[in-house]
């Protein structure tokens, strides 16, 4: 459990108040979510900080409590305001999923002296082989885009969760009760989210994976889709410093549906960190 409560502050970035919560003392720990999340995503992480480590989590532009207007930016430099605010000058662990590991693995090779270790769940990295699709996913994707043309958000939320907290190939409405009712949720404040302007990061990661030395962790579920398990054993090889770990019964989302198991692999990896 933390040690203290945990505390809110909001961050100026640009045209964005970046809504960031903190948890626990220790080596600190930066949690990046995943696009279909918000920083709740983490909840359990920031709930095991205690003295271990120093949780902080942040909701993107676009999700979550975060405010933004409209303006071309870098997802990197927002990141970096948030430690700054945060962590100071301390090198700090980034843990994150999905695109919110594509962001830790971009800051790392634009700061590398900011970044101590990697977690990274399901990774998006730029650069990397475009994902060939089998056709039930196919059919899944032909679904979402049909909804998104009809503007009924509601169906697309559902998708998504099919895709990314069930798995695309697992039974529909396998994840049930909180889990599955927080996803929706967060899910909805994206796609209803007004628009915040375009990312301008545009770093090539994937052919520079191997000059990341820095201690890392890649996380894939067995659920997930096909491509992104492929991916994610890819950056745990080309990384030189990283174990890869493969978790059965779960999909996109492994810190918030196996958290323990993510939890303990995170307390390997700041013990590996210090």
């Amino acid at each position: 459990m933390n040690s203290s409560a945990n505390s809110t502050l909001q961050v100026a970035s640009g045209a964005a108040m970046i809504a960031v919560e903190t948890a626990g003392s220790g080596l600190p720990v930066v949690f990046l979510h995943a696009n279909v999340c918000d920083r709740r995503m983490w909840r359990a992480q920031l709930d095991a900080s205690g003295t271990d480590y120093q949780a902080i989590a942040y909701d993107r532009r676009g999700f979550g409590e975060t405010r933004a207007q409209a303006q071309d930016h870098s997802a990197v430099a927002d990141l970096i305001a948030v430690i700054d605010a945060t962590a100071g000058s301390t090198p700090v662990i980034l843990a994150g999923c999905s695109q919110g590991a594509n962001i830790a693995l971009n800051a790392t090779l634009m700061h590398p002296a900011r970044v101590r270790g990697l977690l990274l769940i399901s990774p998006t990295v730029n650069g990397a082989p475009a994902p060939v699709y089998p056709p039930e996913i196919l059919e899944m994707v032909a679904r979402q885009r049909q909804a998104e043309s009809a503007a009924d958000l509601a169906l697309v939320n559902e998708i998504k969760a099919e895709m990314f907290l069930d798995g695309p190939l697992a039974d529909p409405g396998r994840v049930t009760g909180e889990s599955r009712r927080l996803f929706l949720h967060m899910s909805a404040i994206a796609l209803a989210a007004a628009p915040f302007g375009t990312n301008c990061d545009d770093m090539e990661a994937f052919a520079r994976l191997e000059t990341i030395s820095v201690p890392a962790s890649v996380i894939c579920g067995e659920l997930d889709f096909p491509h992104i398990q492929e991916r994610a054993r890819m950056v745990a090889r080309l990384l030189p410093n990283a174990q890869g770990h493969a978790l059965a019964d779960v999909a996109h989302l492994a810190g918030l549906e196996q958290p323990d198991e993510v939890n303990g692999l995170l307390k390997d990896l700041v013990n590996r960190c210090t």
